[in-house]
């Protein structure tokens, strides 16, 4: 299947990549000419300009979209719609808010201009591992890509199946999932990074326990010194709490056991914001995926106020002198 990539990061390079190896034709476009020519040296068709890629597709049109979320995607798709035609698609497969998604696929209906939300997981090893996709859109145009998620997703490998799937039909299974009309791909993909943060910050504040282990505030006989990347890897293997972010950690602490290459300012991409904010629409408790957002906040703070404000009010009611650091 030929199939249009614009957006050449490290994500929607390695896509071409895996597409290309599973055989499909792909046509590229960045506004980094270096990016287009890298990927035509592999075997893509390259364009120099938007108009150019559009014309070097073959009717219908398939367009994935793989750039940052926001402005850039919004000016992507509508520039797109522009210049497309009825009986084409464009797919955005980055980290859009789910109700753009939804307003973008009623302002393209009218133009006849199928468009598929695609919530994309598996970062910058996606090539090797594959990548779990989240998708919404109109069933027959999924149908229609379902030789490009075939390829791109991980397929079933050597995960044991769930008890009972034997019975099941669908594609969960093989990594990919239609989730419902246009939208409900981002929306489940946000839901998926919120749980992430939280999941992340658990694997971190249980981490810094164990750092502190040997703290001069405990009691000689309480202090352990922990060997941290051990212990990661001890959890691999067998342990209720085994995972692949707990992989990911265990690869850092042996290369870095202290973490001193890492600033612990940490950003958050947008869903984790989009989440808490859907959980406050809905009146769903979300306790640890609201805090983990907020710990992320704090973390680029270097003197946050806020625990000057309860320094504060600690000496002025006990007399508590906390000096600066």
């Amino acid at each position: 299947m030929q199939l249009g990539m614009i957006g050449l990061g490290r994500m929607g390079a390695n896509m071409v990549r895996r597409l290309m190896r599973g055989g499909h034709v792909l046509v590229v476009y960045d506004r980094n000419p270096a990016n287009v020519k890298m990927l035509v040296d592999e075997g893509a068709t390259g364009a120099a300009s938007l108009k150019e890629f559009v014309g070097a597709l073959q009717r219908p049109r398939a367009v994935w979209v793989m750039v940052p979320c926001g402005a850039p995607t919004e000016e992507t798709v509508m520039a797109l719609a522009d210049v497309m035609e009825a009986g084409d698609m464009i797919i955005d497969g980055g980290n859009s808010y789910f109700k753009d998604d939804v307003r973008r696929a009623k302002i393209l209906v009218s133009k006849g201009i199928d468009y598929v939300d695609v919530g994309t997981s598996g970062g910058i090893w996606g090539m090797e591992r594959g990548y779990c996709m989240m998708i919404g859109g109109k069933e027959e145009a999924v149908l229609r890509l379902d030789p490009i998620f075939k390829i791109l997703a991980p397929g079933r490998g050597e995960i044991p199946r769930t008890p009972g799937r034997e019975k099941m039909d669908g594609t969960a299974e093989e990594g990919y999932l239609h989730c419902g009309p246009a939208g409900s791909g981002h929306f489940v993909k946000m839901i998926h990074n919120g749980i992430e943060y939280g999941l992340m910050q658990a694997y971190a504040e249980g981490f810094d326990i164990l750092k502190n282990a040997n703290s001069e505030l405990l009691p000689a006989e309480f202090r352990f010194n922990m060997n941290m990347a051990d212990i990661a890897e001890v959890w691999r293997r067998g342990s209720v709490i085994s995972s692949w972010l707990l992989d990911l950690t265990a690869m850092a602490l042996v290369e870095n056991p202290s973490l001193s290459d890492y600033s612990g300012h940490v950003e958050d991409s947008g869903e984790g914001r989009w989440t808490v904010i859907t959980a406050v629409e809905q009146a769903t408790p979300a306790d640890v995926l609201t805090a983990a957002l907020y710990k992320r906040f704090r973390s680029r703070q270097k003197q946050p106020f806020a625990e000057k404000v309860l320094s504060a009010m600690r000496y002025k009611f006990g007399g508590h002198m906390e000096r600066l650091a």
